[in-house]
């Protein structure tokens, strides 16, 4: 019955972490970029209570008999799939559309990779244009550079094409490359990333080393959409169909030591 209470504990412990996660989620409904969490669970070790032995008369018994011990999370995943194109009027605003990463630098000087493309233009040295997040980070081009405009440009003129190349129109208002182009980035297990604030990624040894769509010819390459953003690919009606289920599974748990703790009065109440 001790075993019972236990058991039962890591079940809520487990489920308050996957309500934690749905609603996480929920909360970022509406974050530009963001990618929905799935909690995984794995079951704890086994007691053995019998060895496989034989009956009186001889007959082997086909399974032994074992109790587990409960529940933990093994881990919380991101899923990424495609979230919806939102037409934003802002001509920073960057969709992506297939498996790449926009590159940021961050404060730190390191490199992390997001797939929010709500950017704009700030004022670097000298007056020039830096194209940045809206946390100020600067957006990197495909060889690992801010990308960097002097103050003769006219930001709000700037185009940007399907691959990522940065346009400026002539004297005859036709869009010339600049010789820039948006880095886009994709790793081979995009789900080892680790997740930080500001719908940011960092690479770890479980990601695998990043890939340069630029100079990689071996990937599917994506599709800068201009004038569009990414929202998130949160699907309202399964995290509440998700939530009620842990909600539900938490509540049986919680039975599960009321029901224990009675056997263990009902046990206490013999001697009497």
């Amino acid at each position: 019955m001790v075993r019972s209470l236990w058991t039962a504990a890591t079940g809520m412990i487990a489920q308050q972490t996957n309500v934690d996660t749905i609603a996480n989620n929920l909360a970022n409904v509406n974050t530009t970029g963001y990618k929905t969490e799935v909690n995984e669970f794995k079951s704890l070790l086994y007691q053995n209570l019998q060895q496989r032995t034989t009956t009186a008369d001889g007959t082997p018994k086909p399974t032994s008999a074992q109790v587990g011990l409960g529940v933990r999370n093994a881990s919380i995943t991101p899923i990424f799939t495609q979230g919806s194109l939102l037409s934003s009027e802002k001509e920073t605003s960057f969709a992506i559309d297939g498996k790449g990463f926009f590159s940021v630098q961050g404060g730190d000087g390191n490199t992390y990779y997001t797939r929010n493309g709500n950017f704009d233009w700030t004022l670097g040295e000298n007056g020039a244009n830096m194209l940045a997040t809206s946390d100020g980070l600067p957006v990197l081009d495909t060889d690992g550079d801010p990308i960097i405009l002097n103050s003769s440009y006219v930001v709000s003129r700037i185009t940007v094409t399907e691959d990522g190349e940065i346009c400026y129109p002539d004297a005859r208002n036709i869009p010339q490359s600049l010789g820039i182009r948006i880095g886009l980035t994709q790793f081979n297990n995009p789900a080892g990333l680790e997740r930080l604030a500001d719908s940011l990624f960092a690479e770890t040894a479980a990601s695998g080393q990043p890939i340069n769509e630029f100079t990689s010819n071996n990937v599917e390459k994506s599709e800068v959409i201009q004038y569009y953003l990414e929202g998130s690919n949160v699907q309202v009606v399964d995290e509440m169909v998700n939530m009620i289920v842990a909600q539900r599974a938490y509540e049986m748990n919680s039975k599960a030591i009321t029901a224990s703790d009675e056997m263990m009065q009902q046990a206490n109440n013999l001697r009497r």
